[in-house]
């Protein structure tokens, strides 16, 4: 993946090249590989109309240049190291489960610096590869979410993400009773 000026296509090619351009007010386009684009459900299904060789701008509505670089690193690594699948439901720790390669992902800028309370690119990626339909990518980020909030109270999860809580508390206690099963199991 390279960061080129908008626009000045002149060094790619597009045999074995595409550009993916972000939705910044000032878009930031990605050369990308062909091959490792097609990680994404969406660019793999968008490709089948393009001829190999034909000049392919990608616009990405909803994915800021920042979080598109990240993206672009995931597949960029995965599309010829296919990830190892993770457990679902996730038994303990993601890092017992996962590659150095991810672990460094993840918790290098995606969980800035390995602070699970510094998580927003997490989550912008989280809906990027969700967007995207980068099934191995999404699996990763929500299985680091799960990791997060596990064995957290409903109050620690919700002053982790900054949630509100809605709930009076007679509907709080009511949703608690109900629910009381899954505790017990």
């Amino acid at each position: 993946m390279v960061e080129i000026e908008a626009g000045n296509y002149g060094t790619v090619d597009w045999k074995t090249s595409i550009v993916l351009q972000s939705n910044d007010t000032k878009p930031i386009e990605y050369v990308v590989a062909r091959e490792a684009a097609k990680m994404s459900g969406l660019i793999k299904d968008m490709l089948e109309d393009q001829d190999q060789g034909e000049e392919t701008v990608i616009p990405i509505p909803n994915v800021s240049g920042r979080t598109l670089k990240y993206v672009l690193q995931y597949i960029e690594h995965h599309w010829n190291q296919k990830a190892e699948p993770i457990e679902k439901p996730l038994k303990g720790k993601i890092e017992d489960v996962i590659s150095e390669w991810d672990k460094k992902f993840l918790f290098t800028d995606l969980v800035k610096d390995g602070d699970e309370k510094q998580h927003e690119l997490l989550i912008d990626c989280i809906m990027a590869a969700n967007f995207l339909n980068i099934k191995d990518m999404l699996d990763l980020t929500c299985a680091c979410v799960a990791s997060m909030i596990k064995g957290k109270s409903p109050e620690q999860i919700r002053a982790l993400f900054n949630i509100e809580n809605d709930f009076t508390p007679e509907e709080e206690e009511k949703i608690r009773e109900e629910n009381r099963w899954c505790e017990e199991a």
